[in-house]
């Protein structure tokens, strides 16, 4: 999810064909493909390749106003909010529930799959550097207020064309929303993706095999303005924020585009003006595991919020191609969360919630180093996870 694709080895009669995607590994054991929910599987000796360059399609910050206005069709420019809150603007309270952290009338399955809503892209950006292990894009699409939807929450997008398998239409790819109910443009009408692009090649001829490629990432990636993109939703419940509780501190760990809905709560959070914003009282953390510098996802807007809200917002990176962990191996996401992982049992025992993004192969490393540190400290790690999952601080979507 966030980056449509999936890594997985074909074996055509005799002959391997091995698929390789152009992606960080993130985490040990698991290389990072993108974030769809179409299914994972194991690739042996993947081939990392590296990508043709185009430096005049790099983008470190998502549209400004004046190109979402023409984009959009508007006379005006529209305010994108690319400060922090604390900088002053307007309130953005128009798409609060009343009061805003009541949650009984969230939206839900708006489209199906049966009947898309039809959307149309604003703008696309490439937002990794040029020594990424692969390319993400920033899709923009505008969805007229017609689909509205909250922080956590999921679209489903249905590429154009038929499985060549079975003939039938493609079916529907689901991506973590990546901006605030109001949209980058703040107008509520848009919603944005984060998606990385899927590219697989033969190992033997060091060629794209396009039969194998990602439909739907290649689709919302090679996509341009105008574009009308089928969608449904929007979906989910699992990741949505504790709004009634404003002192719960969150732990948001994601590898690669599972970044996709913590960047919808920091927007929500410390650069939009809502009320959820001015009540805000806890400490959001974010883990991000990537490869390299380059591979970093938001990082500027993050920065901005971590500067003006220095006591409510922190970041660590886990950079496995630039970083070691403390037995001097490659420093995956669950070595960074270990660093701190005193303070983390500590903030979880008082109440923070804690989430989890990206794909499924994440999640081993994880629980077995927090089960490790939870046995040293004398706690039976089965009922404390238990615990976390009984009280609604434990929240996992991978895939």
């Amino acid at each position: 999810r966030g980056a449509g694709g999936v890594l997985f080895a074909l074996r055509v009669r005799a002959k391997m064909w091995t698929a390789v995607v152009l992606a960080a590994t993130a985490f040990s054991g698991a290389s990072r493909v993108g974030m769809s929910r179409a299914g994972v599987a194991r690739s042996t000796g993947p081939v990392m390749v590296d990508e043709p360059w185009n430096e005049d399609i790099v983008a470190k910050n998502t549209p400004g106003p004046s190109e979402l206005a023409s984009a959009i069709g508007k006379d005006e420019p529209v305010a994108v909010a690319s400060a922090p809150a604390a900088s002053g603007g307007k309130k953005q309270d128009f798409l609060e529930a009343t009061p805003y952290y009541d949650m009984s009338g969230i939206p839900l399955n708006t489209y199906k799959n049966k009947s898309p809503f039809t959307g149309k892209v604003v703008s696309c950006k490439r937002i990794v550097g040029p020594d990424a292990t692969g390319e993400t894009c920033h899709i923009i699409i505008d969805h007229q207020g017609k689909m509205p939807y909250w922080e956590g929450q999921s679209f489903g997008v249905i590429p154009p064309g038929t499985n060549p398998k079975n003939g039938k239409p493609h079916t529907v790819r689901l991506y973590s929303i990546a901006s605030s109910r109001y949209g980058d443009d703040m107008t509520g009408n848009t919603g944005s993706l984060c998606v990385r692009r899927a590219v697989y090649v033969d190992p033997e001829t060091g060629k794209e095999d396009d039969s194998k490629k990602g439909v739907c990432s290649n689709f919302l990636c090679d996509s341009k303005p105008g574009l009308e993109v089928k969608m449904t939703g929007p979906s989910g419940k699992v990741m949505l924020m504790p709004e009634s509780k404003p002192e719960t501190d969150l732990i948001m760990v994601a590898t690669g585009t599972g970044i996709a809905p913590y960047r919808s709560f920091i927007r929500r959070l410390f650069v939009e003006k809502t009320p959820a914003a001015e009540a805000y009282k806890g400490e959001a953390w974010l883990f991000l595991g990537v490869a390299n510098t380059d591979s970093l996802l938001y990082d500027d807007e993050f920065q901005a919020s971590k500067k003006a809200f220095p006591k409510n917002f922190r970041i660590d990176y886990a950079l496995s191609r630039e970083q070691n962990n403390k037995n001097g191996g490659k420093m995956y996401i669950q070595d960074k969360v270990e660093e701190y992982s005193d303070e983390i049992f500590a903030k979880m025992e008082n109440g923070a919630h804690m989430y989890f993004c990206g794909l499924k192969g994440m999640m081993p490393g994880i629980t077995d180093m927090l089960e490790r540190v939870a046995t040293s400290k004398g706690m039976k790690w089965a009922d404390t996870l238990e615990k976390y999952k009984k009280n609604g601080q434990w929240h996992v979507e991978v895939y």
